[in-house]
C-alpha cells in the first residue's frame, strides 16, 4: 500500500467554523475510516509566512530530510489523541472509551513507512492506516474505503495535500463570521476581531483559489447548510468521492455511537439553524458592524450577506 492508493479527505476550516461538526457528521459513514479527534499533523518544521499566523499544528506536515521513521512519527503533533491516550486523566475526551496505545501506532506506522520509504504523503498516509490498525474498539463496518481527517485551518495546504496524495480530496467548511467570533469569544484567551477575521479571511480566500485550481478535488460547504440538511449538503461531497449518501450523514457521533451534543469536539454545542443565529446575535452592535466590513467581499461570495 502507498500513497498512490491512499484514499483521503481532509476536513478544514477556521476555528469556531463548524469544522468539528461536520466531521461528526461524516463520523458513522460506513465506508469512511473517521479520526477520532482533530488530526493535527503539522510538524515544527513548517515555517512559512503563515506560521505567524497559524499554529504549526494544524498545518500540513513538513519532515527532517535525514530523520527516521520514528523520527518522523514522534514530529507528528497530533496533539488530542496523544494526549486521550497518553494522559487520559487530563484529556478533554476522557469520558469517552477508547482502546488505542501510542507506542503501538507508532511501531505500526514505522512498518509501513519501512515498506513505502518517505515523504510528506506516505508519511500521513502510513499515519493514518497506522491510527485504525492500532484502535481496537473501532466501530468498522467492513466497508471502509476512504480515511477522514480533520485540522482547523489546513485548507491553506490544500495545494500541498492534493500534491502530496495523489487521491486526496480537501472539504473547506465555512460559517458566517459573527456566529463563528462569538464562539470565539467563548474561549479563555480568545483572539481579537481584527485577527480572528483576518484568519477567516485567508481561509476563505485559499478555499476559493483552490476550489478553482482543483475543481474536482477541493470541495466546499456551509455550516449553516450542514445544520439545515446534512445530508442533503454532504451526501453529494460523498458522492463526488464515489461513495453513497448514507442514512448516517443524519447525525452527529463519535465511534458511531450518537452525540447528545458536539462539545468538546467543538465549541459549537447544538447544531442547529436557530443556536447558530443566536450565537451571531450575541455579539455588539460594533463589532457586527466591523466585521461586516471586515470580511465584506466573502460575505457576498458565501452568500451571508443578508444573514445578520
Amino acid at each position: 500500500m502507498t500513497s498512490s492508493d491512499f484514499r483521503f479527505l481532509m476536513i478544514g476550516a477556521m476555528y469556531e467554523n463548524g469544522g468539528n461538526t461536520t466531521h461528526r457528521f461524516l463520523d458513522g459513514h460506513p465506508q469512511m475510516y473517521v479520526y477520532p479527534f482533530e488530526s493535527q499533523p503539522g510538524t515544527r518544521y513548517v515555517h512559512d509566512m503563515l506560521t505567524s499566523v497559524f499554529p504549526v499544528k494544524y498545518r500540513w506536515p513538513v519532515f527532517s530530510l535525514d530523520a527516521t521513521p520514528a523520527e518522523d512519527y514522534r514530529a507528528i503533533i497530533d496533539e488530542e489523541c496523544k494526549v486521550r491516550a497518553r494522559t487520559p486523566k487530563v484529556s478533554k475526551f476522557r469520558h469517552m472509551p477508547f482502546d488505542f496505545n501510542d507506542d503501538e501506532r507508532g511501531r505500526i506506522y514505522e512498518d509501513y513507512v519501512r515498506q513505502s520509504g518517505r515523504s510528506a504523503g506516505k508519511n500521513i498516509a502510513a499515519f493514518f492506516r497506522a491510527t485504525f490498525d492500532a484502535w481496537k474498539d473501532y466501530h468498522r463496518s467492513g466497508r471502509e474505503v476512504v480515511y477522514v481527517g480533520y485540522s482547523p485551518i489546513i485548507t491553506v495546504d490544500a495545494g500541498a495535500i492534493l500534491r502530496d496524495l495523489p487521491q486526496a480530496h480537501v472539504l473547506h467548511v465555512v460559517r458566517n463570521p459573527w456566529s463563528a467570533f462569538a464562539d470565539t469569544l467563548k474561549r479563555p484567551m480568545p483572539l481579537s476581531l481584527e485577527n480572528y477575521i483576518l484568519g477567516w479571511t485567508l481561509n476563505q480566500y485559499y478555499a476559493l483559489l483552490f476550489r478553482q485550481m482543483y475543481p474536482d478535488r477541493v470541495h466546499i460547504v456551509r455550516t449553516e447548510d450542514v445544520m439545515r440538511d446534512s445530508l442533503a449538503t454532504l451526501g453529494p461531497v460523498c458522492e463526488n468521492l464515489g461513495l453513497e449518501a448514507a442514512d448516517t450523514l443524519r447525525k452527529c457521533t463519535w465511534n458511531g455511537v450518537e452525540l447528545k451534543e458536539v462539545y468538546p469536539w467543538g465549541t459549537i454545542r447544538t447544531p442547529t439553524p436557530e443556536a447558530n443565529l443566536a450565537t451571531a446575535r450575541e455579539l455588539k452592535a460594533g463589532q457586527i458592524e466591523e466585521i461586516r466590513l471586515r470580511a465584506a467581499p466573502y460575505l457576498e461570495a458565501f452568500d451571508y450577506k443578508s444573514f445578520l
